[in-house]
């Protein structure tokens, strides 16, 4: 079976949108382990941006955001200065949003922080699942919940650290979107996949 067929059972989510790439995403990355540095970052950037406004919206914002910022490059965004985030304001290819854009520059500071402290952001963030995605076996998106007592503890960590715009919900959102835990529905082909 092909991505696009309609054969191939998908989380309902992924499936009622009827956008390609939404289908693509939820089939290729949604929920798939991560252990790279730069993606790492791209989504503490995207799942901050999408606060209040939907994951939709903001993938087909993506190819405009790796430009606007600098291929997620950590070391190149936190050195963003006032000229650059007035840059970025202007720029309709983003959620022109001034508290996010600034978020996004302090976020690149902490992560780097992250790293010195840690090694990696990857080693950093794995802890908080003992280094294993969490496997959950839901059966609708009503049991899906929209955080929980390891991603508030995780947006309570983050804050410490000086990360914006990573409250708990933003943070769950963040866990399954790059694999910390798998969320796909028992019914759908990535469940099994997503390990």
């Amino acid at each position: 079976m092909t991505r696009a067929s309609k054969s191939v059972k998908r989380c309902s989510w992924a499936s009622l949108a009827g956008d390609p790439l939404y289908c693509d995403y939820h089939d290729r990355e949604w929920g798939v382990p991560m252990h790279d540095e730069r993606r790492w970052f791209e989504f503490l950037i995207l799942e901050g941006a999408q606060a209040g406004l939907s994951w939709a919206t903001i993938l087909h914002k993506r190819k405009n955001y790796r430009q606007a910022f600098a291929g997620f490059d950590a070391k190149k965004v936190a050195r963003f200065t006032a000229r650059d985030a007035a840059r970025l304001l202007k720029d309709t290819g983003i959620v022109r949003n001034r508290l996010k854009i600034k978020a996004a520059i302090i976020n690149a500071r902490a992560f780097l922080a992250v790293q010195k402290e840690f090694g990696s952001f990857d080693a950093y963030i794995w802890r908080f699942v003992d280094g294993k995605p969490i496997r959950n076996r839901r059966r609708s998106m009503q049991q899906v919940p929209t955080r929980t007592a390891i991603s508030d503890a995780m947006s309570k960590d983050l804050k410490k650290r000086g990360f914006k715009f990573v409250g708990g919900t933003i943070c769950y959102a963040f866990m399954q979107a790059t694999g910390l835990v798998n969320d796909h529905l028992v019914s759908c082909f990535r469940h099994r996949a997503g390990r």
